[in-house]
């Protein structure tokens, strides 16, 4: 084989390694370490609210202080939206997001259909994260460390998502043609989160610091 075949013969194995790659890997990395933390934060709320169940007056864990307490959130209203714990909602979710990720970190290419849909599901969990962060900061007057927990990693799965879709392109050729360089989706969205982070942040100190 000549020089040239070869440097032919090795561009053809890069371009092969190189298309199995998994597109967005630091991006679905990012879903998979949200996913896993906030199953691991639905389990301990989970477990919690089946203590909280048997004795109302039970001291968790987490309950640090009269204005940080997972006890005071977790006998509230609030908790229990659907008639169950909010947090088997999490233990149902997070798996399926951390499937996902783990299978797309494998090269397994969604379609758009799919990543739209996945869209629209951390949507919904980022508004009811961000709804029971609200309730629990001005109404219950108490915060939940592992509730927090879940808010950020919420915010950060649903902007993953985000930030997939619009480099994909499954958000109409407008749109696509404004954010066509991706590092202007990067800047971005990496700009929001680091800005509501830290207003949540702000907000957490300023009040129960």
């Amino acid at each position: 084989m000549s020089s040239a075949q070869a440097e032919v013969s090795g561009a053809d194995e890069r371009q092969i390694a190189s298309s199995r790659r998994a597109p967005y890997l630091g991006t679905w990395i990012e879903i998979l370490v949200s996913s896993v933390l906030g199953m691991v934060a639905s389990l301990v709320l989970a477990i919690d609210a089946v203590v909280l169940a048997a004795d109302p007056n039970a001291a968790l864990s987490c309950n640090i202080s009269a204005k940080i307490s997972c006890a005071a959130v977790g006998v509230s209203w609030q908790a229990e939206i659907f008639g169950f714990p909010n947090a088997f909602l999490g233990l149902l979710a997070e798996p399926v997001i951390t499937t996902v990720a783990v299978a797309a970190i494998g090269g397994v290419r969604f379609p758009r259909w799919f990543l739209v849909a996945a869209q629209a599901v951390s949507t919904v969990g980022f508004v009811f994260a961000y709804w029971l962060f609200f309730q629990a900061y001005f109404v219950i007057g108490a915060l939940c460390p592992w509730c927090l927990l879940i808010t950020v990693t919420t915010t950060l799965i649903f902007f993953s998502f985000t930030r997939i879709n619009l480099l994909s392109g499954n958000y109409g050729e407008r749109i696509q043609r404004v954010l066509e360089r991706p590092l202007r989706v990067y800047y971005l969205d990496t700009g929001i989160v680091v800005l509501l982070l830290a207003v949540l942040a702000a907000m957490v100190a300023l009040r129960y610091l």
